[in-house]
């Protein structure tokens, strides 16, 4: 590093965001995580006695992905490298890969890759790191938002320790607004900050577990906030309600918290929990949820759960995806919430879901040599003379509309599909 990168990095440091010259620099700085950084954890012992091998750290944004990172980088005696997938190619791999081959080589030290955002990189891109994480040219920290066993190449998950990070609690954003208030050097302790009321309260409820979020919200606020005459600058809770304005929900509609979500919702319905089951909808109608998506979901419920139990229910439900194509938001939210704690109250049978699928199995795993001839169409000249519809018996002409005969096929007869 010349001069001038120095002092490019310095500069970038000294403006960069408060969420980012806040990032603790060592284990004792870090806020929340105890489940895998606790001092009795693997992680912990790890990057403590500075033997970390291959992990993979996936969370929400906003729980300490790049801080834990940023932590490895401070304790290392490893070689530190850190690239993000979304801006890197093959050829900064490939300059990775020969500058970590010198280092172990020559000196005997081992790199250390970062690679932020690691679900970026395509299959190839992945492929290519797997056998430098095999031969131990390189120890590799991925960072991901999206759920490892989906998005990253699973050569790769099997070589490494999946660590995931939850969503900080409201106690841990508190935590970390008062040190970013307080902290002369990298935080706001400069401009004589004081929380008023319930801002403090507000902002760590309102940033739902993301640091970033929160700690975004707390620099606007006082970056745009007068001081007053007792030479102090005052969030209070109309200057915080201002500056985070709606609640940060991480929801990708492509993600595996897309599906989670959905899981959840139906899995309520299904287990006729009205309460759980609207705040599910609610959440995903907040985080822009296509409408016409949560309503087809609602019908398969109203079929695969509730089936004969209540016929009404796929009427309902079948009624209010015609409702929401036609009305739209806002208003269908109230069609949808309707529709959503009538699945959810009705009682439940999957009898007819049963039905069909150990039908198809069957027919996927038994010849059957064709119809009962009496079964057969009839409706044609000379299918009396190839035996066709001889011996059936037509139900209406019998007491009750009832007769009883053969339906299904010779290799069938006996076999059991639908319990009422």
């Amino acid at each position: 590093m010349d001069l001038f990168e120095y002092m490019k990095n310095t500069r970038l440091e000294k403006d960069s965001p408060l969420a980012a010259r806040l990032r603790p620099t060592s284990l004792e700085e870090v806020v929340g995580q105890e489940h895998i950084i606790g001092k009795d954890k693997l992680l912990y012992r790890a990057i403590k006695a500075d033997k970390l091998s291959s992990i993979i750290l996936y969370g929400p944004p906003g729980t300490g992905k790049t801080s834990l990172a940023k932590v490895i980088a401070n304790t290392t005696s490893s070689n530190f490298v850190q690239i993000n997938a979304t801006m890197a190619g093959k050829k900064d791999l490939q300059e990775v890969m020969e500058e970590a081959k010198n280092l172990i080589g020559m000196y005997n030290k081992k790199t250390i890759l970062f690679i932020d955002e690691i679900h970026r990189f395509n299959k190839a891109q992945q492929d290519y790191l797997l056998p430098f994480v095999e031969d131990g040219t390189i120890v590799l920290i991925g960072a991901t938002t999206e759920n490892p066993y989906f998005e990253v190449n699973g050569a790769l998950v099997s070589r490494s320790r999946i660590f995931e990070l939850k969503q900080l609690n409201k106690e841990n954003i508190v935590t970390l607004l008062r040190r970013a208030a307080t902290d002369d050097e990298k935080g706001m302790g400069i401009y004589n900050v004081v929380f008023d009321g319930e801002a403090l309260d507000f902002i760590a409820n309102m940033a739902n577990g993301d640091a970033r979020a929160a700690l975004s919200a707390f620099e606007l606020g006082v970056l745009t906030t007068e001081r007053s005459e007792d030479n102090k600058i005052h969030i209070t809770l109309s200057v915080a309600e201002e500056c985070i304005q709606r609640r940060a929900i991480y929801y990708d509609k492509n993600a595996d918290n897309h599906y989670d979500t959905i899981s959840a919702f139906i899995k309520s319905m299904r287990g006729s929990d009205p309460d759980a089951a609207v705040y599910y909808l609610a959440k995903m109608l907040y985080a822009g949820e296509d409408i016409k998506f949560i309503a087809r979901r609602i019908i398969i419920c109203a079929s695969e759960d509730v089936g004969n139990a209540d016929p009404q229910a796929i009427q309902v439900a079948v009624a209010a995806a015609n409702a929401v194509a036609m009305i739209g938001m806002p208003e269908s939210q109230i069609i949808l919430s309707q529709a959503v704690t009538y699945i959810a109250c009705a009682p439940k049978n999957n009898a007819c879901c049963n039905a069909i699928f150990k039908a198809m199995e069957t027919v996927k795993s038994t010849q059957v040599l064709g119809v009962p001839p009496h079964l057969k169409d009839a409706h044609y000249s000379g299918a009396g003379k190839l035996g066709n519809g001889l011996g059936y018996k037509y139900p209406h002409d019998y007491e009750g509309h009832y007769v009883e005969q053969q339906y299904l096929p010779d290799e069938l007869v006996g076999m059991k599909f639908y319990t009422p």
